[in-house]
Parts: C-alpha cells; sequence; structure tokens
C-alpha cells in the first residue's frame, strides 16, 4: 500500500516536496480491532505546527517512516470486534495519509452512512465541526437576537459557526475572510449577513458599518490581534471563544511578537473569555453530528469542499491549505467510496 510521510525534519512551513510517497506492506488487522481502507482524509491547519513538534506537545512522526497524521472516514475491510463488520463505515482521528490503517477499539466512531454524505465527517461532521459546535452553543451558549462575529469565516470551522449561531436564533451573523471569493463564499454559501475582506484598505471601518449596534458574540480563529478588533466592537457582557491562532501556526517561536489581551477593555466591558480544545468535546460527538445531520438533511446547514482525488495530491493541497490558498475544506478521497 502507499503511505505518505515527511522527506525530512521540519522547521518550517512545510511544502509539497517535504513530502515522500512511500510503498509499504498493508498492515494486519489487530486482535480487538479493525482494518480500515481510506476513503476520505481530512486536511487540517494544525497539522502544519504538528509536523513540526509544535502542537499540544505532540511529537511530529517519524521521517520515512511514519504516515503524516490525519483524520479519516473508512470502510472496515476486516474486524475482529463483535458490533462491526466488513463494509461499515467508521471516523477516526487516527487515521493518517495512507491507504489502509489498522486501528484499536476506542480509537475510532462507527458512522451511519444514510445520515450524510461520507466525505462531511471529514469537514462539517468532523473536527472543524465539532469544534464550531462546541465553541458556539457549549461555550457562548449563542441564542436568540445575539449578533456574531466570525474570523477566518470561509474556513470549515468559522463557516459552521455562523450557520449554527443563525439556527439557534442569532440576529445577526458578520464573518471576516481574506480577499473577494473568500467572502462570497460566506454570504453565498455559508448565508452570512455581511463579510468584511480584511486585504483592503479601511476593513477595520467596514467592519463597525456591519455591526452598527456592536457584538454580543465573536470566535476567534487567528490572533491576538484580531481578538482586540473583536473587542473594541463588543457590547458590554459580551462572549469572547478564543478557538485557533491561525496566524502564528506556521511562525517560528522567537519570531513572535506578543500582544497581551487589553484587560482594561475587557474588564469595562464585563466581557467573557473562552478558551476552546476540542480534545475537551470528544464525549459529545455523537450529540453534535446526530444533530448536524439533521441540519444537512433540512437545507439548513450547508459546507464547501476544496477536495482532490488520490492520496498523492495531499501534498500539494496541503501546500495551498498553509497558504490560505484552499476553497472550502481541504479534503483528499484517497479511494472510491464504492471499491
Amino acid at each position: 500500500m502507499k503511505l505518505i510521510s515527511l522527506r525530512h525534519p521540519l522547521n518550517s512551513k512545510p511544502v509539497a516536496s517535504d513530502f515522500v510517497e512511500l510503498d509499504i506492506p498493508t498492515p494486519e488487522c489487530p486482535d480487538q480491532g479493525i482494518l480500515v481502507r481510506v476513503v476520505h482524509l481530512s486536511l487540517d491547519p494544525y497539522i502544519g505546527s504538528r509536523l513540526r513538534g509544535k502542537h499540544m506537545g505532540e511529537a511530529p512522526p517519524t521521517p520515512g517512516v511514519e504516515a503524516i497524521p490525519g483524520a479519516i472516514v473508512g470502510e472496515v475491510v476486516q474486524s475482529n470486534l463483535d458490533g462491526l463488520s466488513k463494509g461499515d463505515w467508521i471516523q477516526s482521528m487516527e487515521g493518517g495519509w495512507q491507504e489502509f490503517v489498522s486501528l484499536k477499539e476506542g480509537a475510532f466512531r462507527k458512522l451511519d452512512p444514510t445520515q450524510a454524505p461520507l466525505a462531511s465527517h471529514a469537514g462539517v461532521l468532523g473536527m472543524p465541526g465539532l469544534t464550531a459546535w462546541a465553541g458556539i452553543t457549549q461555550l457562548a451558549n449563542v441564542g436568540e437576537g445575539d449578533t456574531v462575529l466570525v474570523n477566518a469565516a470561509a474556513g470549515p470551522v468559522g463557516g459552521t459557526v455562523g450557520q449554527i449561531a443563525r439556527i439557534k436564533g442569532a440576529e445577526r451573523v458578520v464573518g471576516i475572510a481574506g480577499g473577494a471569493e473568500k467572502c462570497a463564499i460566506v454570504t453565498d454559501t455559508y448565508g452570512f449577513d455581511a463579510c468584511i475582506d480584511y486585504k483592503i484598505d479601511g476593513w477595520e471601518a467596514e467592519l463597525k458599518k456591519a455591526l452598527p449596534d456592536g457584538l454580543s458574540i465573536f470566535f476567534e480563529n487567528v490572533s491576538a490581534d484580531m481578538a482586540i478588533t473583536a473587542l473594541d466592537n463588543a457590547r458590554t457582557y459580551a462572549r469572547g471563544v478564543l478557538c485557533g491562532l491561525a496566524a502564528g501556526y506556521q511562525v517560528q517561536s522567537q519570531d513572535r511578537v506578543p500582544n497581551p489581551l487589553p484587560m482594561g477593555t475587557i474588564i469595562g466591558k464585563r466581557a467573557q473569555l473562552f478558551g476552546l480544545v476540542v480534545y475537551d468535546f470528544y464525549s459529545k460527538w455523537d450529540e453534535f453530528a446526530g444533530e448536524a445531520g439533521k441540519w444537512i438533511q433540512d437545507g439548513k446547514l450547508a459546507f464547501a469542499e476544496d477536495r482532490e482525488e488520490g492520496l498523492e495530491n495531499a501534498p500539494a493541497l496541503f501546500e495551498r491549505l498553509m497558504n490560505g490558498q484552499n476553497r472550502g475544506k481541504a479534503v483528499v478521497t484517497v479511494s472510491p467510496e464504492k471499491a
């Protein structure tokens, strides 16, 4: 089978030439486990820092040996577990960039293939969707009358945040994204009321116009600078979810310039800030997927994909993702859904 690994250790932002394709034996089905054919592979921004050993203390994969980490949707081809049979579908955070993977009990979730398109479990029903749902419903507790600001709104997390906010009763949803094409995804696909292009001159003034009464919730995916901008537009008692630092994922730590949050503003506005780590909500994944799957079926929750066919195309798509050039959730279809 084919597997993609690092060509060498990394100390900077990954590019396609940093990866190498290997031919290795297909793994055996483990005792108390399953052997899975990888069908859809999720590419996510945090993997860029993971490959440099800069994410949550997790070690990078061994170059030339281990697969690049990544969540997968796959079909069971052999099972040594009760309740799982050949042809069943699973989602796992422990799959990786490879054609087959052996998984032990507890390392995957069984999927209902009729619930939603299978590839959606790599995006809107996968970790990005769970992240959005957890932050906006479990922490920010969005509800009737809220005005919500979402940064990186064209991404799979941000786009889902805004849609769930609307479903839960938010009065107004505004996004921030980079470029006219991404802003079009935010308004036309995800249905936000407005999207501000931070790449144009005077975007901060345009943001204030889009939030004439201020915001009651903001969801920050990019940087402390942007969180400060959100706080400047916040109402009293606003809630903020601090989810990601995309602007710093590929920056060397010594190059980072600390930008502390303005304590006076936070205190004066009585703001509540919530740090979000999605791992805390894995136990609620089935609850989320059940709710969101119905929204997809009812046409209330849309998603955009930037999809490539074939494992060999994962490095090039990942490089685009690292440069912010993806248009929707980055997904690689490793093999056909019908083998």
